[in-house]
């Protein structure tokens, strides 16, 4: 780096070693949104695969589809997949448009909050079906 852009520079010596903006987080959610997107549509097919097979099946041929361990993995992945991508995304429109701090950090803790409960009750209602317990 040559002294002009020292002097130009408004990040912190610190931020010029790590390569990271003044969100001091990178690229990282970036990279963990595209990543679970990907993992999603690598998924999305048997997903809609094992739909078609339980369409019109009672809660017995429910439990029977996924007791196939295959079947219940790939809905599990799913489902991690889905939410964790739904908890970054919303977390970067909070952060983007709540400009209030303690909004902002009482509307992030409410995603977090809503994104673990819905993929613990997604995962729970899956091992629940695939165990035939």
């Amino acid at each position: 780096m040559s002294a002009d852009e020292t002097v130009k520079s408004m990040r912190t010596p610190l931020g010029r070693v790590r390569n990271l903006g003044s969100s001091h987080s990178g690229t990282t959610d970036f990279w963990r949104q595209r990543i679970t997107a990907v993992a999603m549509v690598l998924l999305i097919l048997p997903v809609i695969v094992v739909v078609m097979m339980m369409l019109g099946s009672n809660q017995a041929g429910a439990r029977e589809t996924l007791g196939t361990p295959l079947v219940a993995i790939i809905l599990l992945l799913f489902i991690v997949a889905s939410t964790w991508h739904m908890k970054i995304g919303m977390q970067v429109v909070i952060e983007d448009y709540l400009h209030q701090e303690q909004l902002k950090l009482a509307a992030i803790m409410a995603n977090n909050f809503f994104c673990f409960a819905v993929a613990l009750a997604s995962i729970y209602a899956i091992l629940k079906l695939a165990s035939g317990v």
